[in-house]
């Protein structure tokens, strides 16, 4: 390391001390030559006194002059060496802080000349720093390093990169990385100085550059795994292509869906020998679908429907814009089997349909209409095999429609009279149509929970009383399977969406005495700083830690013997996690299990009082004209036979005009029965408004409908019209229809 020697003004000083000195000197020489001249040549006594008297004050003045220039040059000396021991100090100083910083230091004059480095500079080139040397212009320096490849850059075009460097180095504005050939990587960061020179600082970034490295590593091998696990996951077999046709990724699915080898990729897994195999292995036709298409250059996809032998494979081919290629493979012959198997059987009851109306003229109507039913449940079943959601769909109005109708009909024949061997297959129907219902119910409710079509209605509420309707509820069932049930209540308010909440505790409760073959269920209630927790503990067999996660999914039963759907603790999930109150399962295998669901403490508020009953008197159902609306002919004929049974007088009609011709001459129905979605998108409100206005006055109404939105519900609550859920149920029916009358 070499450093400038500082040239200060105290030399420039003393030079002009000196030189006034050898003046005072040159000119005390010439007063005296000129006095000892006039002596001699004068001779006048009194002149040569007067004269020397002039140049004796003369010279004493001029010598005391230079005496005190003589001081201050002595002064200046000193000064002088003083401030060369600080510029040494300070040389020291420097050089010292220089060498001990870590990162390589130099300096280059505004010419560009080396004038300054340390020892951690040199260490970036060990193979020229014995030719660096102070004058050395960047340029040459540049040229030294690319000579020796130390750059990574200069090992394949050293001029470019020395052109490269140079032209940073001119502007100076900042830092860039620089990788080096024996794998370490520099941040050089340049900056002029005030003087024009530019002044670089070396960092070693090695290590950041690897650490860097390795987060990229890992976090690509964490997306690799969430791909794989996903592509795992899924029932189709996948592929996927890179640009050079081989194969990158698949899932366990496709080996066996195309019957190939445990090791075809170890043995030179391509799109090539992928294609061989489905049409030479299998005689896969692809129409074209499987061909390479990875170039990159576009992104498109190709789907068909191909066959191999007695299979059939849904196909599905999409090209990568940056390469590559994503086959699909889809086994869908049972789907189109159970398709082919539909379309015979609606192909032979269309038969029968046309044989039966040859012969039964008088039932063409009613056969058309089943023939009808049958294309329904056929559309219904083909949209069931390929979407769960179309089917889920569907069922709220199509389903819940001829389940409302056998529903009516099982209730008319338990009103009658039969015999007992016929009472109790009702009964197994009854139970049979509840099963049905419970399971259409416990879907839909799973699929208006996951669409957000509940939304939560928060309100405070005792936890007692709702406590209590779980007592009344479940003791009979209880008493039947032998089992002691315990409610132990709480007069405490809790808040939150008292259905949810009812729901939830309902399936906690009917589970317990499901799973529970002996022993007893207890619910109880406990207070403390996080609010109410209700738990529902029973001596059940108990869960495994293992299972006690998948319990909570769709169709999950540990025990096949029960008679439980495997949604009830499903609904649970979605409900507790809408309200956002947590749910526990404490549970051992022979231990029992224990539910438990937190809620936060609510305000008490003031009972609603009961109002006064309206004046009137208790009417019987007995001569109860009614009029039923709906476009189905078997919910019209399952209305008339249940509420005839009950002593009313039923007209039925399809809409609007079929309703007003069952009455005239000013005659009105008492009660109105209207199904909401009619013919032709007609809905019931609108009609029951016609129909208001055709007998002149506010006709009590009911309306019925598989809708359990919340828009519909709260539309006809401003309405003062009561709703009623498909399928109806018929003491839920009988119920409001005495309400109405009192």
């Amino acid at each position: 390391m070499s450093v400038e020697p500082f040239i200060g003004d105290s030399d420039m000083d003393i030079e002009s001390l000196r030189e006034a000195n050898r003046k005072l000197r040159k000119i005390n020489a010439a007063l005296i030559d000129r006095v000892e001249r006039s002596s001699d040549m004068a001779g006048n006594a009194f002149s040569m006194f007067e004269t020397a008297i002039t140049l004796e004050a003369m010279v004493r003045e001029r010598t005391g002059e230079l005496e005190d220039a003589l001081g201050r040059l002595a002064s200046a000396n000193a000064e002088l060496a003083q401030a060369h021991a600080r510029a040494d100090a300070n040389r020291m100083r420097l050089r010292d802080a220089i060498d001990s910083i870590n990162e390589g230091f130099v300096l280059f004059d505004a010419e560009d000349r080396l004038i300054l480095f340390n020892d951690a500079y040199l260490g970036f080139w060990p193979e020229i720093a014995d030719q660096l040397r102070e004058g050395m212009s960047f340029a040459d320096v540049a040229r030294l390093a690319a000579a020796h490849h130390r750059p990574i850059g200069a090992l394949v075009a050293p001029d470019r990169w020395v052109s490269d460097r140079l032209a940073r180095h001119s502007v100076a504005d900042g830092g860039h990385v620089q990788a080096l050939a024996d794998g370490r990587w520099v941040q050089i960061n340049e900056l002029r100085t005030s003087e024009g020179g530019i002044v670089g600082i070396y960092t070693d970034i090695t290590e950041v550059k690897a650490e860097d490295a390795r987060a990229r590593a890992l976090e690509l091998a964490e997306r690799n795994l969430v791909l794989q696990a996903t592509l795992d996951n899924l029932s189709e077999g996948v592929c996927l292509i890179d640009a050079e046709g081989r194969v990158a990724a698949w899932n366990e699915a496709l080996r066996p869906l195309l019957g190939l080898a445990d090791d075809w990729v170890q043995d030179g897994g391509t799109h090539a020998t992928l294609i061989g195999w489905c049409r030479d292995g299998m005689g896969m036709v692809d129409q074209g679908c499987l061909d390479w298409r990875g170039h990159g250059l576009t992104s498109d996809t190709r789907h068909a429907l191909v066959h191999a032998g007695d299979r059939s494979f849904e196909l599905r081919s999409t090209a990568l814009e940056r390469g590559g290629q994503v086959i699909g493979f889809t086994n869908v012959t049972d789907m189109l089997r159970a398709q082919a198997s539909l379309q015979e059987t609606a192909e032979t009851l269309e038969r029968r349909v046309a044989e039966r109306t040859a012969e039964l003229e008088a039932e063409v109507t009613e056969r058309r209409e089943i023939e009808a039913q049958l294309r329904d449940a056929k559309t219904a079943a083909e949209k069931a095999n390929l979407s769960k959601t179309s089917f889920l769909a569907a069922a709220s109005h199509d389903l819940l429609q001829p389940l409302n109708a056998a529903r009516l009909f099982v209730a008319a024949l338990g009103d009658r009279r039969l015999a007992l061997p016929t009472r109790a297959l009702v009964n197994q129907t009854s139970t049979a149509l509840d099963s049905v219902e419970d399971l259409l119910e416990a879907l839909l409710e799973i699929s208006r929970l996951d669409a957000g079509a509940i939304q939560p209605e928060i309100g405070d509420f005792r936890l007692d009383r709702l406590l209590d309707t779980l007592r009344v509820e479940f003791a009979p069932v209880a008493r039947a399977a032998g089992l002691t049930m315990t409610i132990a209540s709480e007069p405490a308010w809790v808040r939150s969406d008292i259905r949810l909440v009812r729901r939830i505790l309902q399936n906690f409760v009917s589970n317990a005495l499901r799973y529970t073959q002996q022993g007893s269920v207890r619910v109880d209630c406990t207070i403390d700083g996080r609010g109410v927790c209700i738990s529902v503990k029973d001596s059940g067999p108990g869960i495994a830690p293992d299972s006690q996660a998948i319990i909570f999914e769709e169709f999950r039963r540990l025990d096949s013997r029960t008679s439980g759907k495997g949604l009830g603790l499903a609904i649970v999930k979605r409900a507790s996690d809408m309200l956002g109150h947590p749910v526990t399962l404490e549970s051992a295998p022979g231990r029992g299990s224990t539910f438990a669901i937190c809620l936060p403490i609510g305000e008490p508020v003031a009972d609603p009082v009961d109002g006064a009953e309206m004046p009137g008197r208790d009417r019987t159902m007995r001569g109860l004209n009614i009029l039923v609306i709906d476009n189905e002919r078997a919910i019209q004929t399952g209305m008339r036979t249940l509420l005839g049974g009950w002593g009313c007088t039923v007209q039925a009609a399809g809409g609007f005009a079929e309703a007003t011709g069952l009455f005239g001459d000013g005659a009105t129905p008492d009660i109105i029965l209207i199904d909401y979605h009619l013919n032709e998108g007609e809905t019931g409100d609108q009609t029951l408004d016609r129909l208001r206005a055709h007998f002149g006055g506010p006709v009590p109404a009911i309306m019925i409908s598989a809708d359990r939105g919340k828009e519909l519900k709260a539309r006809l609550d401003a309405c003062g019209i009561p709703l009623l859920n498909k399928p109806v149920k018929p003491a839920q029916l009988r119920a409001l229809l005495r309400t109405m009358l009192k």
